[in-house]
């Protein structure tokens, strides 16, 4: 990687990783590509060059690619889960069709691509616990049905026209840096910032449900260290399961409680999210990505609390 694009820049991903390319392959090498309502601010705006790349406009996304002599797209433009089984329509345009455009000009100028996939790609039938690499992909939500699609099409893309594509299926992601913003597993966001106020929280998700997570610094190390990966090495592509911890709101509020003892939480289910929740798997087999790649997380449960909490205190 030597010029990059990042399409989705101001997004829950997008920002911080624009960041974190920035500080490891220098700042006027990597574009934040932005839309418009979203335009990057402050240190996003002002550490190095940004323009406007609506995933729905090809040929300003192909202008920017010739303009900085892009060779890696990070395509990060998608609606999180619950906000795309409320516009099914909006989420098939940017996650599809978006895509398909993105793919169409990696092969014309030769870019390699990552576009993240997700948990949300597995559905009922899929085996719940340490979820094999390789298995059942039958998701019921439009997210879902999108992550799949485009997990098929990137390699496509590899096997038909030779695109370096590569791509993760994400847990979870919390961060601090960042607020929730309509994902299934954010109530594990939320939760935090209610910690940090000393507010009760109300859990939109059932005692019991286990999902994958992950800390953002995690989960930007991965997709970073995917794309500098010996391209020999890796037999899966699209897309890699990788995780950290698994938990359900229980364990949440007990590791929260180790450093603020009387934070309380209470149950208020949300139907949509916990029905997105339960089709999803309780933990995945990321062996693949160890083997081929490297992949090893640096936080768990507790690290990440520790420091979720300390950062949190900071900002407020």
């Amino acid at each position: 990687m030597k010029n990059i694009l990042i399409i989705g820049s101001t997004g829950q991903i997008g920002s911080e990783l624009t960041m974190t390319l920035r500080s490891r392959y220098g700042n006027s090498n990597v574009v934040a590509g932005f839309i418009k309502g979203a335009e990057p601010k402050g240190k996003l705006l002002e550490s190095g060059p940004s323009a406007e790349a609506d995933i729905a406009n090809p040929a300003q996304i192909a202008g920017i690619v010739k303009t900085y002599k892009i060779d890696t797209i990070y395509n990060m433009a998608a609606l999180l889960s619950a906000t795309a089984e409320a516009k099914p329509q909006l989420a098939w345009k940017i996650g599809l069709e978006g895509l398909f455009n993105v793919l169409e000009i990696a092969n014309e100028m030769r870019c390699a691509v990552f576009t993240p996939s997700s948990i949300g790609a597995f559905g009922n039938n899929t085996p719940k616990d340490n979820t094999p690499q390789d298995t059942v992909q039958r998701p019921q939500t439009m997210y879902g049905v999108t992550k799949v699609a485009g997990e098929l099409l990137s390699d496509y893309y590899f096997k038909r026209f030779g695109v370096d594509t590569r791509s993760v299926r994400y847990p979870g992601l919390i961060s601090y840096m960042t607020p929730p913003g309509g994902g299934t597993t954010d109530y594990a966001v939320e939760i935090y910032y209610a910690a940090v106020a000393g507010k009760v929280f109300k859990s939109p998700i059932a005692a019991g449900t286990f999902m994958d997570m992950m800390y953002m610094p995690d989960a930007l190390c991965a997709a970073i260290e995917l794309m500098e990966a010996d391209p020999a090495k890796l037999v899966h592509r699209n897309a890699f399961n990788i995780t950290a911890m698994s938990f359900d709101p229980e364990m949440l509020k007990s590791a929260i409680r180790k450093y603020i003892p009387d934070f309380k939480m209470e149950y208020e289910l949300d139907p949509v999210r916990q029905a997105i929740a339960d089709s999803w798997p309780n933990s995945l087999d990321d062996s693949c990505a160890r083997e081929e790649w490297g992949w090893s997380p640096k936080y768990d449960l507790d690290s990440m609390t520790e420091n979720m909490l300390k950062e949190l205190k900071t900002k407020s």
